[in-house]
C-alpha cells in the first residue's frame, strides 16, 4: 500500500521547474494526538500532490489516530507545514516488530535540503526507542531521489515488486534491519499465526524467509560498512 519512499523525496514533475527555496529557521515536532484539526488538512494536501494512487481520509487516521507518536513534521517560522513523514509499528506476521514508513513528503520549494532525511532520522529513532527490529517501506524502482536517502541510511533492496501501484509502476521494497539475526526470523500467513498461537512451522513463508535471508547475506557483505544512523551502529 506504501506510497513512502515514492513520495519523500520525489523530484518536481516534468511540467514544472521549482526553484528550491532558503530553509530559515525549520521546526521540527511530533504530531501526537492533538494537532488533527490544525494539520491533518494540511498533511492530506501536501501528500496528495505527489501520489499516483489517491488515499481516503480514512487512511490518513488509520496511520496518524494509531501511530501519531510516529509522524513528524517539519514546520517554518509561520507553522506552516513544510515536510511530514507518517509511520507505524507493529509485529509483522508473528514475526519481528516492524516499524513502516507509510508517507513522506516534503514541498517541492523546499527539497535537496535535508529536510526528508532529516523527518526520516528522526522517525528511525522513535521506532528503536520503541523496540523496532527492522523498518520497511516501498519505493518506486526509477524514484533516484528516495533511493539514495534510504541508500545512505543503510536501507536495503530486499524484493522488487512488479506493477505494485495503481499507475502500473514498479516498486523495491526496502528494509532496515535493526538488530543481529532478524533476517533470518520467520514469518507467518495471517490465518496461520506465530507458534505462539500453536501456527508451528505450517503457515512458515518460505519465499519471504529466503528473501529475508538472502538479505542476511548482503549484511554481511558489508558488515564493515553499516551505517550510522542515530550516533551508534545500526545494530544495537
Amino acid at each position: 500500500m506504501s506510497q513512502a519512499g515514492k513520495d519523500e523525496a520525489a523530484t518536481p514533475s516534468n511540467n514544472s521547474v521549482c526553484e528550491p527555496t532558503k530553509v530559515d529557521e525549520l521546526q521540527y515536532v511530533n504530531y501526537g494526538d492533538q494537532k488533527e484539526s490544525q494539520y491533518l488538512s494540511a498533511i492530506r494536501q501536501l501528500i496528495s500532490q505527489d501520489l499516483s494512487e489517491p488515499y481516503s481520509i480514512y487512511v490518513y487516521r488509520y496511520f496518524l489516530y494509531q501511530w501519531g507518536d510516529l509522524c513528524f513534521m517539519a514546520l517554518d517560522s509561520s507553522a506552516k507545514l513544510i515536510g511530514v513523514i507518517v509511520c507505524k509499528l507493529e509485529p509483522h506476521r508473528g514475526g519481528p516488530m516492524r516499524g513502516y514508513i507509510a508517507m513522506l513528503a516534503t514541498r517541492a520549494s523546499h527539497r535537496g535540503q535535508g529536510i526528508a532525511s532529516k523527518l526520516v532520522r528522526m522517525a528511525i529513532e522513535k521506532m528503536i526507542e520503541k523496540d523496532a527490529d527492522e523498518i520497511a517501506l516501498e519505493t518506486e524502482v526509477d524514484n533516484e531521489p528516495s533511493l539514495r536517502i534510504y541508500a545512505r541510511l543503510g536501507f536495503l533492496r530486499t524484493k522488487r515488486l512488479h506493477r505494485y501501484y495503481l499507475n502500473g509502476n514498479t516498486a523495491f521494497r526496502l528494509v532496515l534491519y535493526l538488530k543481529p539475526g532478524i533476517p533470518y526470523q520467520p514469518t507467518y500467513p495471517p490465518e496461520y499465526g506465530g507458534p505462539a498461537d500453536g501456527g508451528g512451522g505450517a503457515g512458515l513463508l518460505e519465499e519471504d524467509l529466503f528473501a529475508r535471508q538472502a538479505t542476511q547475506l548482503q549484511l554481511e557483505d558489508v558488515e564493515s560498512e553499516r551505517h550510522d544512523v542515530t550516533g551508534g551502529n545500526v545494530y544495537r
